[in-house]
């Protein structure tokens, strides 16, 4: 963590992986303007929070601004892209649609990794945060599979299309199983959040939909047990 206006002011300009900065709700001065400025110029989620938040985050003297850093640093999918194909690979990328719990978030990066998954594509706001748990549930794997965290993921499907790569969002809104598609060649998976699913925008924006066939009576699978069962039928199709 860092406290203080001026020294987030200057970590978020020297570069620093920021995952976000919280800002005590009233606050209005001219330094506090410029925090804001610098965040939003660098792409940094930022939420003003009751100064109660911020006595449980730190005890220490924040001066009413908190910033937390990333303990890993974010990459950029297009030079995800590019690598893939330079080293004449298809692109094959995990996107989590409003994925917040850390531990879940950490499993799939651990599978994630263990598939060969070039990315892991997840928004700027409303997903897991990449904390030391996360970390620790990944078994390391979030040092070595990339991060991509996107302000808005509409434009970053938009992307992925016009290099060629496939979307498939993971749904049980269909009928149609993983196992009846081709998964083969530059690839993107969507999973979405154990309680709402995949945003319906995401959902019309994906070229097909794929269900996991459940055969008990438990209506759906936990999401990082799901996210394991397609990366690796995507690995087997591979071959």
């Amino acid at each position: 963590m860092i406290y203080g206006t001026r020294a987030v002011i200057e970590a978020i300009a020297a570069g620093k992986d920021v995952d976000k900065v919280m800002v005590q709700s009233g606050l209005s001065n001219d330094l506090v303007k410029e925090l804001i400025a610098v965040a939003r110029n660098h792409n940094i989620p930022l939420t003003f929070v009751p100064a109660e938040k911020l006595r449980r985050v730190s005890s220490k003297n924040h001066q009413g601004v908190i910033c937390l850093l990333s303990p890993i640093g974010y990459a950029s999918v297009d030079n995800l892209i590019y690598k893939a194909y330079h080293e004449g690979r298809e692109p094959f990328f995990i996107v989590l649609d409003r994925i917040t719990d850390v531990r879940n978030f950490g499993a799939i990066a651990r599978t994630a990794e263990c598939a060969g998954v070039d990315g892991i594509i997840i928004p700027e706001k409303g997903n897991a945060p990449v904390t030391s748990d996360a970390m620790k549930t990944s078994a390391g794997a979030l040092n070595h599979v990339p991060v991509c965290r996107e302000k808005d993921l509409k434009k970053t499907m938009q992307l992925l299309h016009e290099n060629g790569i496939r979307v498939v969002a993971c749904t049980e809104k269909t009928e149609r199983s993983i196992f009846q598609l081709n998964l083969k060649g530059p690839m993107a998976i969507i999973m979405g959040s154990e309680e709402d699913g995949i945003s319906d925008l995401l959902l019309r924006m994906a070229d097909d939909l794929a269900s996991i066939p459940l055969k008990g009576k438990i209506g759906s699978l936990n999401v990082s047990v799901a996210a394991g069962i397609i990366l690796y039928e995507i690995v087997r199709q591979r071959g």
